[in-house]
């Protein structure tokens, strides 16, 4: 841990969704970045190849409007249960997004979206519009999914 990052509170995101279908099914949309063009409004593309310490360009639009991107680096991905990517400087800046899936009753899923900033300059950050973006991500995924299973 970086000194910045015992310091100062981090800022941490956390949002969930149950999805009818089973966790094969919703790993094999998540993990597809070349296809999030086709129903992810938050995350809106991811290029690089998703493979642990390869570099992504994640573009996003953000609901108030505005674009940015960020390039993380993969750190884990293990087949239907966890995607997760980071980025930034340790101490100063740092978030680490995660995608976890559970299965549930009845062959559902639950998805855990969550991210945590952490480092110095978090506090300077606005970060409020993220659980909006991901709220949006998560639904749009769950329309997505339960859309092509009818």
């Amino acid at each position: 841990m970086a000194f910045g990052e015992r310091l100062f509170p981090g800022k941490y995101v956390y949002t969930e969704i149950e999805i009818e279908a089973s966790p094969e099914t919703v790993w094999a949309v998540l993990a597809d970045n070349e296809n999030y063009p086709a129903w992810n409004p938050y995350h809106v593309q991811v290029t690089g190849k998703m493979s642990v310490g390869e570099q992504l360009i994640v573009y996003i639009h953000k609901p108030n409007g505005e674009k940015t991107s960020v390039k993380p680096h993969l750190l884990r991905l293990i087949p239907n249960q966890e995607l997760t990517w980071g980025g930034g400087i340790h101490g100063l800046f740092y978030g680490e997004h995660v995608f976890l899936l559970e299965e549930i009753e009845n062959g559902r899923s639950r998805l855990i979206h969550k991210e945590a900033f952490t480092g110095l300059a978090v506090q300077f950050v606005p970060l409020e519009a993220i659980d909006e973006g991901y709220a949006l991500m998560n639904e749009a995924l769950k329309q997505y999914i339960e859309g092509e299973r009818k």
